[in-house]
């Protein structure tokens, strides 16, 4: 170790990420990595063309713009390598086609996002893999869930939607015992917040279409795996030809440089209204792991080093054929929260969640529930808009 990693070490989280992945002296000073487009690379000489003998071979191969990210995300990640992928679904679904193979079990939380749960009754079936959903509060006892070709336990915490917790030492100790790999979406609390590898899983994912890009204009997946796993996710990932393009992969890192300032105002943000929620009474519950309240609020404080700016809460709704239409009135009563997918940008966001799809978790019964990003507008306006909108909702 030199000098240089040494204070690298002990550099705090948004010093890091102000330098990560790029010294602006590889390139002459200038601040920012250039923008290098390629699909082809040329070779000095036949010899060199036949053996590949140099770094960059191929645009799908990666770029210097690529590279860049990749080593900030290292960095972040403590991972061994990172792929770039066009979106966060790409991230999960290239990890387990890597990973998995015909005849082979999966154990899939029943809390995971709904298309990689669509991707796994379609897809994965099709290639004779089979795949079972578990329930997120099961920690160490999903041993009894193993057969002799489990081969993954994929997690997700906290979950889509409902935002439950999962006891990630616990469920990679035993999965490891049976030498199964453990790949986990990690897009919720980010690497600042959580290192998913730090805590036994092997191939961390993350959605950077989310907080890394932080403007709500870029699709990026990455997966980012320990030494164990990465020689065959890099495998996989040539042969699929699947990468991130260098464009947005120079706006991702350039989003990075603040996410740490970011996901602060929108933790802080997040928590003052999930608190303001919980005092409603036209607020069944706050679905929110920074809550003592919520169930899985002590795993969140024991592993996980702070909170996101998206949770969701159940609007208190006396009669479940009212469910719906209240929901709707709710959401037509919002105007500064937008009504659209996704989450992690600047502006806050809104939807009516469809927990139809679940397995072995059932939907709330007091009312509908409904997912909120809270974004960087002042906390203020954004509870007079919900004032708004819960107004709306009553007047149905």
């Amino acid at each position: 170790m030199n000098d240089n990693d040494d204070i690298s070490k002990k550099l705090g989280t948004n010093t890091k990420l102000s330098r990560a992945g790029y010294d602006p002296f590889d390139y002459h000073g200038f601040i920012n990595p250039p923008t290098v487009r390629a699909s082809t690379v040329l070779f000095p000489n036949a010899k060199a063309m036949e053996g590949h003998d140099q770094k960059y071979t191929y645009g799908t191969r990666g770029t210097p713009t690529t590279d860049a990210l990749c080593e900030a995300i290292n960095e972040l990640e403590g991972a061994a390598g990172t792929l770039l992928v066009p979106s966060g679904l790409a991230a999960v679904t290239l990890a387990f086609l890597a990973l998995l193979s015909p005849g082979d079990h999966a154990l899939i939380v029943d809390s995971v996002y709904g298309n990689v749960r669509h991707f796994c009754d379609t897809m994965l079936a099709r290639f004779g893999i089979e795949v079972e959903y578990y329930d997120p509060a099961i920690g160490a006892a999903i041993e009894t869930h193993f057969k002799p070709n489990t081969k993954l336990v994929h997690l997700e915490a906290p979950g889509s939607n409902t935002f439950e917790m999962q006891d990630v030492p616990a469920i990679t100790a035993a999965a490891h015992r049976i030498s199964a790999v453990v790949t986990m979406d990690n897009a919720w609390a980010t690497p600042l917040f959580f290192r998913p590898l730090d805590f036994g899983v092997d191939v961390s994912i993350q959605a950077a279409t989310k907080y890394p890009t932080g403007n709500s204009d870029i699709l990026m997946g990455t997966v980012s795996a320990n030494a164990q796993y990465w020689p065959r996710l890099r495998h996989m990932n040539g042969a699929l030809g699947i990468c991130g393009a260098p464009d947005d992969a120079y706006q991702a890192l350039r989003g990075m440089r603040t996410m740490g300032v970011r996901l602060e105002r929108h933790q802080k943000s997040a928590l003052e209204i999930a608190q303001w929620l919980e005092t409603r009474d036209d607020v069944a519950r706050v679905l929110y792991p920074a809550l003592p309240s919520f169930p899985g609020h002590d795993i969140w404080k024991r592993d996980f080093k702070g909170a996101s700016g998206v949770f969701s809460f159940v609007l208190n709704v006396a009669r479940p054929d009212e469910f719906k239409a209240s929901a709707q009135a709710f959401l037509d009563g919002l105007s500064l929260f937008g009504l659209g997918y996704s989450w992690g940008g600047f502006a806050s966001l809104a939807l009516h969640v469809d927990l139809a799809d679940r397995h072995i978790l059932s939907a709330p019964t007091e009312g509908p529930v409904l997912r909120i990003h809270i974004g960087l507008e002042e906390v203020e306006d954004l509870k007079a808009d919900l004032e708004r909108a819960f107004a709306a909702a009553a007047a149905i």
